[in-house]
């Protein structure tokens, strides 16, 4: 389909963009890694140190779930041939709303709108994703 759309000057353009993009993701994600586990360290130290207050290592647990949930939308990009599933950002979007409600839990106004939006990207996912692909989802994660 693209060589009937764009001359052969344009392809090569596309693909070295394409090659530039994945370069830069592969360094994004060393570096993501070299967060992730500078954040697990800081976690160890927290529970080895002694430290009780309940609010900052959940807030560093959060920190660390969402560089391992960036870490898994890069890997999701080279496994599904160069492309984001919109169902995988709404999972990302739903998990990452649900923890930030269970860390900042100071205004329950904030967390009631957030709820909404979670509810809403829920209904999102159930709308854009057939049935059957959901149960396929669900088996897979259960095993």
């Amino acid at each position: 389909m693209l060589e009937i759309i764009l001359p052969e000057k344009w392809k090569t353009i596309s693909n070295g963009l394409q090659k530039l993009l994945n370069l830069s993701l592969v360094l994004l994600g060393g570096m993501l890694v070299f967060f992730l586990f500078r954040e697990l360290i800081y976690i160890f130290m927290d529970a080895c140190t002694g430290n009780h207050n309940v609010h900052d290592i959940l807030g560093k647990v959060l920190v660390f779930f969402l560089y391992f949930a960036f870490i898994s939308m890069i890997v999701t990009y080279f496994s599904e041939s160069h492309h984001f599933p919109l169902s995988y950002l709404l999972y990302i979007g739903i998990t990452a709303g649900v923890r930030y409600i269970i860390v900042n839990n100071a205004n329950p106004l904030g967390n009631f709108w957030l709820s909404i939006v979670i509810l809403l990207l829920v209904i999102s996912y159930i709308m854009l994703t057939p049935k059957d692909k959901r149960l396929k989802d669900t088996r897979r994660r259960i095993q």
